[in-house]
């Protein structure tokens, strides 16, 4: 399949194409030509995959994009889920985050840490302070 857009002036090429029915998704590796431009953004991938394959553009996680020496190319890993349901039972939490359809946790791993250890310090009604930082 290749398709061209007038305005990002990019060609897709959609390589090894599976149907995934199990994890209700279509699994294919993506090629992309771009000479005029140095990168392409997910959001212009996913627009065009979308065209494509006549998807929504919110069922489609794109991932391990890579560009090519002397740029011009890059190659890619598309799921193209059934539904937004599907993508979000079964899709990776780290690209759902991305998409922003998970949240990210408020407190990082250091600072989850360090309130904990603080925790075990403090004794009675003041340990219900640093419990609230917590959340």
């Amino acid at each position: 399949i290749c398709i061209e857009m007038a305005e990002a002036k990019f060609v897709l090429y959609v390589r090894k194409f599976i149907k995934n029915p199990l994890l209700a998704r279509k699994q294919c590796s993506i090629e992309l030509i771009h000479p005029e431009m140095a990168n392409l953004s997910k959001a212009q991938i996913k627009e065009k995959l979308a065209k494509v394959l006549k998807s929504k553009d919110d069922c489609i996680s794109i991932f391990g994009l890579q560009t090519k020496f002397g740029g011009g190319k890059t190659t890619g890993f598309a799921l193209v889920y059934d539904s937004a349901d599907a993508k979000k039972k079964y899709d990776q939490k780290t690209l759902l985050k991305r998409d922003g359809l998970v949240e990210k946790k408020k407190v990082g791993r250091k600072q989850y840490k360090e309130i904990k250890r603080r925790l075990k310090k403090i004794r009675g009604v003041r340990k219900h302070k640093v419990e609230n930082k917590k959340r």
